[in-house]
């Protein structure tokens, strides 16, 4: 048996695991992301590999290691290795994958944390035998992943990168340094923020309990977020011939709350009801396992 690692860098945890070469996985671990980690992120990495593999052989577990997959969020860069910038999490230009594999003297794969949930969505989870669908994760920021005749879309660097489209030209500053950027407006560190400002306790869980019975200045602000979000998925939605929607973050934990008036805008934007709007299936996994499925793919 061989083993492959998956990292998967968030705004707030970092994700990883260990699985064998079919996938199963064998071991996982959960840590906090650092504030601002700027391009010591390739140590953060680097020790989160470490850790798995330490964990790994102290539960006898002595298969060697044949490849490492590190997905991060914002602008990147895949064929060149580049993680080219994050608002969030403070790094520009970073030679991510010449640097992670200056640490490991096995194949490395980089990717974006979207994409590659896409890509384990597609695989193992909720967009099996959908070859063309929208996945976007609802949760300290906002991106997109594309999936068109069976195959993810990755363009440039600024592929997917719904969360930086303006919304409300006046609205609330995003990290990017603009105003009113989607994720700004309609992510679930935006509502949360939104809900506070109101002078209410809580998040955006909070906000979407309080949604359900019917609070007036909840439903204003969840409305508005559903709307700014179709105002920029109609489009993506009309122009690929996107059949099924997947949303995945802390938001799409709401479940009919957010997915139900999410659909029945959609299909008023689109003029058409042939599109699904449905919770991913791999949680906060996804990034992870996908991040094995780009190891797999760097030894294949």
């Amino acid at each position: 048996m061989m083993l492959v690692a998956g990292v998967d860098v968030g705004g707030t945890r970092i994700k990883s695991m260990l699985s064998d070469l079919d996938g199963s996985v064998v071991l996982s671990h959960t840590a906090s992301t650092p504030p601002r980690p700027g391009d010591s992120i390739v140590e953060v990495i680097a020790e989160t590999v470490a850790t798995l593999v330490q964990r790994a052989r102290a539960d006898g577990i002595t298969a060697p290691l044949a490849a490492v997959g590190a997905v991060v969020p914002g602008l990147v860069d895949e064929v060149n290795g580049m993680a080219a910038w994050s608002a969030n999490l403070g790094w520009r230009d970073l030679p991510l994958r010449d640097r992670l594999q200056e640490r490991f003297d096995v194949p490395v794969a980089i990717g974006h944390d979207v994409r590659a949930g896409l890509l384990a969505e597609f695989r193992l989870g909720a967009a099996q035998g959908s070859p063309d669908a929208l996945f976007v994760p609802l949760g300290t920021g906002i991106a997109s992943a594309l999936l068109a005749g069976g195959q993810v879309v990755a363009g440039s660097e600024w592929t997917g990168e719904i969360g930086h489209v303006v919304v409300e030209p006046d609205g609330p500053p995003c990290g990017c340094g603009r105003l009113g950027c989607l994720e700004a407006v309609a992510s679930a560190a935006a509502l949360g923020r939104a809900w506070n400002a109101l002078g209410r306790d809580g998040d955006a869980e909070t906000l979407s309990r309080a949604v359900e019975d019917g609070d007036h200045e909840a439903i204003r602000l969840w409305e508005g977020a559903i709307d700014a979000l179709v105002r920029v998925m109609a489009p993506v939605c009309a122009a690929a011939g996107t059949r099924l929607v997947l949303v995945g973050g802390g938001l799409a934990l709401a479940g009919a709350t957010l997915l139900d008036p999410l659909r029945d805008r959609l299909v008023r934007a689109l003029g058409h009801d042939r599109i699904t709007v449905t919770q991913a299936a791999l949680g906060d996994r996804a990034g992870a396992l996908g991040a094995t499925l780009l190891a797999m793919e760097a030894i294949a």
